[in-house]
């Protein structure tokens, strides 16, 4: 069988990173390739990465056809599910990975009709796929609130928040910056409610300012009382002819400023008189 690979299918996953690559191939090498390949019809959809290392160093390899798989939206289910169980995943791929599969969810349900069918794979990859066998998969549970998206991707639902903030918000070289584990998802979350600009600008720029962005963003965030107080007192409407509050507090500021020089004065001169020969102190 010639074996179809579907680039939209290899790209749907977060590519491994050169380490990782470089791991797998050191493996196959030595153990060979253990682990069947998943393939719908001559559609290669697990195993991308173990295909290329087998064929380039001509390694065996086994094949196993899924069933179940009734169009792409399930055998786009079928992949998220496979990459949520593996421990290799980050956090943020795990989030992404349940929000798109909300995704699809929300857009089945919308849809309950739609008849199911290979044409858009077979319109996709150009190839001719097995029509399958095996009855209609059951439906998957629903993701229809963050607290479920979160126990579906091991995640707190706060942090399911962020990185959906991080998904509207965030300029490609911060998603990037998360993507490869440079600043966390917390503070990528902080640095995407900056202007575009410097989102780029602190992503180009590496880690370090990264941080600092992050830390800037929260600092503003938390405004000292004192501040907030004085702030909402300038922004108080003054009725007409009066003092505002802080008209007052300048103008008592410098009274005491004042007084306080007028008295320094005065303890100078009282000085300057006791230290004069004969001089006798103060009457009181």
């Amino acid at each position: 069988m010639d074996i179809v690979v579907n680039e939209e299918l290899k790209a749907y996953i977060d590519p491994l990173t050169p380490e990782e690559h470089d791991a797998l191939e050191r493996s196959l090498l030595a153990e060979g390739c253990r682990d069947a390949l998943v393939l719908w019809g001559n559609v290669l959809v697990d195993g991308h990465n173990r295909y290329g290392i087998c064929r380039k160093h001509g390694l065996p390899f086994q094949t196993v056809q899924n069933p179940r798989f009734q169009s792409m939206e399930d055998v786009h289910l079928w992949m998220i599910d496979q990459h949520l169980g593996r421990r290799s995943v980050s956090d943020f791929q795990r989030g992404v990975l349940a929000l798109r599969k909300r995704e699809i969810l929300a857009a089945r349900k919308a849809e309950p009709t739609a008849p199911a069918s290979h044409d858009g794979a077979a319109a996709t990859t150009e190839a001719t796929v097995a029509e399958p066998t095996a009855p209609v998969p059951p439906p998957a549970p629903e993701l229809h609130s963050r607290e479920s998206i979160a126990k579906a991707a091991r995640l707190s639902s706060s942090q399911v928040v962020m990185i959906e903030k991080i998904q509207k918000q965030a300029e490609p070289e911060l998603v990037a910056a998360v993507k490869s584990g440079t600043i966390s998802i917390n503070a990528a979350a902080a640095v995407a409610t900056l202007p575009a600009e410097e989102q780029r600008a602190a992503a180009i720029a590496g880690k370090d300012e990264l941080k600092q962005a992050a830390k800037r963003v929260r600092e503003a965030k938390r405004k000292p009382p004192r501040e907030e107080a004085a702030g909402a007192a300038d922004a108080a409407p003054t009725p007409e002819g009066e003092a505002s509050p802080a008209d007052t507090l300048e103008s008592l500021r410098r009274r005491v400023a004042e007084l306080t020089a007028e008295n320094a004065a005065l303890r100078a001169q009282l000085a300057q008189l006791q230290a004069q020969p004969g001089a006798e102190g103060p009457p009181f």
